[in-house]
């Protein structure tokens, strides 16, 4: 048997380490030629690592969370194939999110499905009993507890999770008064780590304010009611890229909102061009898919885009270019969007919008008290770029065109 050692590779990015997110096969595993090991993030995208020769894995590089560096081992295998050298690798990049992301996997390893490998996963087997499939973890704290793992169904696969357990304790009435409290530890790893990172970022670095404006969408609601009327066979029209449209058009009035602050080298880079990131909620943590030159788009090729860049993000296959590079962020939470609420800009931007939900509310009208549908724009600004009065008259500009749809669809 020889021992072949696998060093990571130049990915070709100009990185010096990348970051483990998920371990697919454990030591003493038997892989197969090209079989998947590990994934790790680098800055911009996850690299899914395969195995370059068939043999048992002997040592591994860290767990998920760790740091590898360039050229440092990351596996080494016993494997009877030839060692004239070190193997040739061979990776696949998955575009991911934000900054960069996952793809859709297990990456943390105490709330996510067992890595597998080419080995049967293990089984426990009793005398007239179903097979129960767990973790060593699972199974002695299970022990622990005084809990037969044959009397959970678990959620998900046939694999009983820590989490399975915790449902499990809770319906039995276990987590009552008088017992123990069950903590479970999740390491913040991959993207999660690269949400926390920028956010803290942006908080430390930018001193935002924020500006709220309630806007009348009564007339907006009207007409997209009119227009998705008589849409034929495409795609109904949300709310949303009206507001981009709004956005768009206001922009050009206000050029140092629709830029980006190179801090350290003390430059504004204001765009003609308008590149709207989307703030979008996926499995793996916040992503921004950007829609590029927006300001060229009508309604139905925005509500296009958007759709197609949301399921992109959350289905991890999301070019690079389609995540980076955004001028200005729009972020909804949709109905959930509250009243109120303080977004965080996305870094280098100077600005972000934020929806919130739609109620109605009586109102005065001409003198007479009406019932009309309301919603606030919440947006937060960058102080050392965006005055308040600049800020303001931004968002009084897309709270005009929103309330006069004419004037919006004819382009302001």
């Amino acid at each position: 048997m020889a021992r072949i050692p696998f060093r990571l590779p130049d990915i070709g990015e100009g990185i010096a380490e990348a970051e483990i997110v998920a371990w697919h096969v454990a030591i003493g595993d038997m892989v197969e030629e090209d079989a998947v090991l590990a994934d790790l993030m680098t800055d911009k995208a996850t690299v899914e690592m395969t195995s370059p020769v068939a043999g048992r894995l002997i040592e591994r590089a860290g767990e998920v969370g760790d740091m590898v560096a360039i050229g440092s081992t990351l596996a080494v295998f016993d494997s009877d194939e030839a060692s004239g050298g070190e193997p040739t690798v061979q990776v696949a990049p998955h575009e991911a999110a934000q900054v960069a992301a996952p793809k859709p996997g297990p990456a943390q390893p105490e709330s996510a499905p067992t890595p597998q490998s080419s080995r049967p996963a293990p089984e426990v087997r009793e005398e007239g009993r179903a097979r129960v499939l767990a973790s060593p973890a699972v199974r002695a704290r299970a022990k622990d507890l005084g809990v037969d793992l044959a009397a959970i169904l678990p959620a998900q696969g046939d694999r009983v999770r820590h989490a399975d357990l915790d449902a499990h304790l809770r319906y039995a009435g276990r987590g009552g008064a008088g017992q123990a409290d069950v903590v479970e530890e999740v390491k913040v790893v991959g993207l999660r780590r690269r949400i926390a990172e920028n956010m803290a970022e942006a908080k430390r670095a930018i001193p935002h304010f924020a500006y709220v404006e309630e806007l009348d969408v009564t007339a907006l609601e009207e007409a997209r009611a009119e227009i998705n009327a008589a849409r034929g066979d495409r795609p109904k029209l949300t709310l949303l890229p009206f507001l981009i449209q709004a956005l768009t058009v206001a922009l050009p009035g206000f050029p140092m909102i629709n830029a980006r602050y190179d801090d350290a080298a003390g430059i504004v880079r204001r765009h003609s061009a308008i590149h709207l990131g989307i703030a979008t909620r996926t499995d793996a943590g916040l992503m921004v898919p950007v829609i590029r030159d927006a300001q060229a788009l009508d309604l139905w090729q925005l509500a296009a885009e958007v759709t197609r860049l949301a399921e992109a993000a959350r289905s991890g296959k999301a070019a690079r270019d389609e995540l980076s590079g955004s001028t200005l962020t729009l972020t909804s939470l949709g109905p959930l969007g509250g009243i109120v609420s303080t977004p965080v800009i996305n870094r280098p931007e100077v600005a972000i919008v934020g929806v919130n939900r739609i109620v109605e509310r009586p109102a005065v009208v001409d003198g007479r008290i009406e019932i009309r549908k309301l919603m606030n724009l919440s947006s937060s600004f960058d102080h050392r770029v965006v005055d308040g009065h600049d800020a303001a008259r931004f968002i009084q500009a897309v709270r005009r065109l929103v309330e006069a749809p004419t004037l919006l669809l004819a382009g302001g």
